[in-house]
């Protein structure tokens, strides 16, 4: 943290962050140490960040290709973790000293300070690090929001969660494990395969492998599964199809391209297909989400499994690495401090 002088005498603290000045590839993420450290309005949280999350869809705005884009220039990220800095006056959920992580940031979370709405905002349980703080956000809402809220699932039905061994499919595993669900996960390696399996899973199949969608549903004796939460759904979505019980629900986390798929397959089984967004969610929505997982965190069952951590000056190759990682097992997280 560094320090600026107004022309009136004035004290402005700044800060390090990660800016974007244009759309772009990875390389248009720049470090910048100048950058005034946030205010919070007053129903927001000031926190001295120590760790941020990276996901995908940080990789789809800064290339401008998201829905809707930032003003330029912005930092990124919306997963942080850290220490409670300062307050507004309607703020009530924390205070200042405590551990917290975010879902959703105003300021953007690749900083050394992010600011974040108090509703977006929730307590850190001391059992996990601040890396493992930032790995809960996105991954455990979008997880969350794909099987309760929109999927509706329920014991005892069987889940399969396709392409699990990454942030958002582990996160899947273990809320599905503890809701008491039938879990079956894919991962492409063998690696792979034995973190699925360590996150929760009943069965885990290699998707790569010929014949893969019929030995699960042979593993269902023939049955097929309730739920999918689909991370690749232009390869996955037909052969998904065809593994779907009467009144299956296909939940579109992820797809990179668009896909070809027999709609009378839906008709037989009256089979949904929903799409998940959890920027999208409403504030009592993360707050609800926000409840169960830290309820998750004090159960012990929230386990945020880190594969890499990177400084900030090394956000660019986090980037890369997220969109060509073709083995994930777990969180990238960025240091911010």
């Amino acid at each position: 943290m560094s320090f600026s002088r107004g022309l009136a005498g004035s004290v402005t603290r700044m800060m390090k962050a990660i800016r974007v000045s244009k759309f772009g590839g990875p390389e248009v993420l720049t470090v910048a140490s100048d950058i005034p450290i946030p205010k919070p309005g007053e129903s927001q949280v000031l926190i001295n960040t120590k760790a941020a999350g990276v996901n995908p869809v940080d990789t789809y705005i800064r290339a401008g290709t998201y829905a809707s884009a930032p003003q330029l220039p912005y930092t990124p990220g919306g997963d942080a973790a850290g220490v409670v800095e300062d307050v507004g006056d309607k703020v009530t959920k924390v205070k200042k000293g405590d551990r917290v992580f975010t879902v959703r940031t105003v300021s953007g979370s690749y900083a050394a300070y992010t600011v974040a709405n108090q509703h977006a905002t929730f307590p850190l349980h001391d059992s996990l690090s601040y890396g493992q703080g930032a790995a809960v956000g996105i991954p455990y809402f979008t997880a969350y929001r794909a099987l309760i809220l929109r999927g509706n699932a329920k014991a005892p039905e069987t889940v399969l969660i396709h392409g699990a061994s990454g942030a958002v499919g582990l996160a899947g595993c273990q809320i599905a494990r503890a809701r008491n669900l039938h879990v079956i996960g894919t991962a492409g390696t063998t690696e792979g395969m034995e973190l699925v399996k360590q996150n929760g899973t009943h069965e885990v199949f290699n998707h790569k492998e010929k014949g893969y969608v019929e030995k699960i549903m042979a593993a269902t004796n023939g049955e097929g599964v309730d739920i999918v939460l689909e991370m690749l759904a232009n390869i996955n979505l037909q052969s998904d199809l065809t593994l779907m019980k009467k009144h299956g629900r296909i939940m579109v986390i992820g797809g990179k391209g668009s896909t070809r798929f027999t709609p009378g397959m839906t008709m037989g089984h009256e089979v949904s297909i929903m799409g998940i967004a959890v920027l999208r969610s409403e504030p009592a929505e993360l707050e609800e989400m926000g409840a169960a997982i830290t309820a998750g965190m004090e159960a012990g069952w929230v386990k945020p499994v880190i594969n890499k951590e990177y400084s900030l000056e090394e956000a660019p190759l986090a980037h890369r690495d997220i969109i060509s990682n073709t083995g994930a097992k777990g969180k990238l997280i960025i240091k911010t401090q």
